[in-house]
């Protein structure tokens, strides 16, 4: 009985829910160049913070083991570095500001 009861409420249920999670197809051309466009935004975004990330780390660690060579010259390694750092983490912004142009304003049409 109770086997029967659960296949039962499976059935129900399965048939219940099926409608609400139906969409039409989209018949438009340009869903898809949106959609291309979101998923490159969203890998170039993905890049540009992955390999940044990378390069201020590495440029980072130079820094630290160029100051503890040379402690007298600390002024100087430091001033590089925040530039460098500033410069890396600038292209970084550029790859975001263009990642929500074409996720927000679809350049190219639609």
């Amino acid at each position: 009985m109770r086997k029967l009861f659960a296949m039962t409420f499976m059935i129900v249920a399965a048939g219940l829910l099926t409608p609400v999670f139906a969409q039409e197809a989209a018949a438009t051309a340009g869903s898809e160049l949106v959609k291309w466009s979101v998923i490159t935004a969203g890998f170039a975004l993905g890049f540009a913070a992955a390999f940044g990330a990378l390069a201020q780390a590495k440029g980072l660690a130079s820094a630290a083991e160029g100051i503890a060579r040379n402690p007298s010259a600390a002024g100087e390694i430091r001033g590089v570095l925040i530039l460098g750092l500033v410069l890396i983490e600038s292209l970084v912004i550029y790859v975001l500001l263009i990642s929500l142009i074409l996720f927000f304003v679809k350049p190219f049409g639609g």
